[in-house]
């Protein structure tokens, strides 16, 4: 997942009912270990507690690739030019699953999610 989702059910925003759910659906949620420090810093900046980072951390289990992944990348990179972070969440769901139709891509972020769709990963939490 990006972290915009779950940036989304931390600050409450209107989608977060639909990504809740997203999220039960899936059971086991995975990201770049990236996220948590996205989501500490836009937590600071919106004076959200870090308790609330914490919790909602439980249930993520993080991706931590153990070789460089350009592979990846570049196959990211043949369908569009995301932001690095962007890239790099999406590079490490493909580290997870070489075959991205297998796997669920879980965004809220426009750009990235038409990305993911053209690199063939399913995407949840954004809508057309």
């Amino acid at each position: 997942m990006d972290t915009s989702a779950i940036l989304a059910v931390l600050f409450n925003e209107p989608s977060s009912i639909t990504l809740r759910d997203i999220f039960r659906k899936y059971g086991k949620l995975y990201a770049s270990n990236l996220l948590e420090a996205e989501l500490r810093s836009a937590a600071a900046r919106e004076k959200v507690g870090q308790d609330a980072i914490s919790g909602a951390l439980v249930h993520v289990d993080y991706v931590f690739p153990d070789r460089p992944l350009t592979g990846e990348c570049e196959m990211i990179l043949r369908h569009g030019v995301p932001r690095g972070a962007d890239l790099w969440h999406m590079a490490c769901a493909l580290y997870v699953s070489e075959r991205p139709s297998l796997i669920t891509f879980i965004t809220m972020d426009r750009q990235q999610a038409r990305i993911a769709r053209l690199t063939g990963f399913p995407v949840a939490g954004i809508s057309e």
